[in-house]
C-alpha cells in the first residue's frame, strides 16, 4: 500500500468511497474545488487501485483541520485509514500548527475511537451538524503543546 498525492484522474474513484462512506457526501465538483484550492489531498492506493484518501489543510493561522477522510469498505481494517491519517499528520505537524481538529458524528464509535487512537480529544458536541439533524463531535489533537484556540 502507498500514500500518495491526489491527482485528478482519482476523482471518480475518491467520489465513490464518498459516496459509499457517508450519508450525506461532497460531490465531484467540491473535491475538485478542494484540490484546486491546493489543500492537501492524499489517496491510499494498493495495487495500482485507490482505496482511501484524506483532504486536509490548514483553517485558522494556527490550526489544522481535517476535511474528510474515508476507506472503501472493502478495503477497511487493512491499514489504509491509518497510513493516511499519520501522513496528514504529520505534513501538518511540519507547519508550526497548534492543533489539528476534525468533526465526526457523534455516533459513529467507531470513527471516534480511530480518532482517540492518535490523541484526538471530544472537545464539545454541535447540535445539529449535519444534514439530517445529526450532532458533530468536535475532536481536537494538540501539537507542540499546544492550546485550543476559541472559535
Amino acid at each position: 500500500m502507498i500514500v500518495r498525492k491526489f491527482t485528478p484522474d482519482d476523482l471518480k474513484r475518491v467520489h465513490e468511497i464518498e459516496s459509499m462512506s457517508f450519508d450525506q457526501s461532497y460531490g465531484i465538483d467540491v473535491f475538485l474545488g478542494l484540490y484546486e484550492m491546493g489543500v492537501g489531498f492524499l489517496v491510499a492506493e494498493q495495487d495500482g487501485y485507490v482505496i482511501g484518501y484524506v483532504i486536509f489543510w490548514i483553517k485558522y493561522e494556527n490550526q489544522g483541520h481535517i476535511i474528510s477522510i474515508a476507506v472503501d469498505r472493502d478495503y477497511r481494517r487493512l491499514g489504509a485509514g491509518t497510513h493516511l491519517l499519520v501522513k496528514a499528520i504529520s505534513i501538518l505537524s511540519l507547519l508550526n500548527l497548534d492543533t489539528i481538529y476534525l468533526e465526526v458524528n457523534e455516533n459513529n464509535r467507531e470513527a471516534i475511537e480511530f480518532y482517540r487512537q492518535f490523541g484526538f480529544k471530544i472537545d464539545r458536541i454541535v447540535s445539529g451538524y449535519y444534514e439530517n439533524g445529526d450532532a458533530a463531535a468536535v475532536m481536537y489533537l494538540h501539537l507542540n503543546g499546544g492550546k485550543v484556540k476559541s472559535d
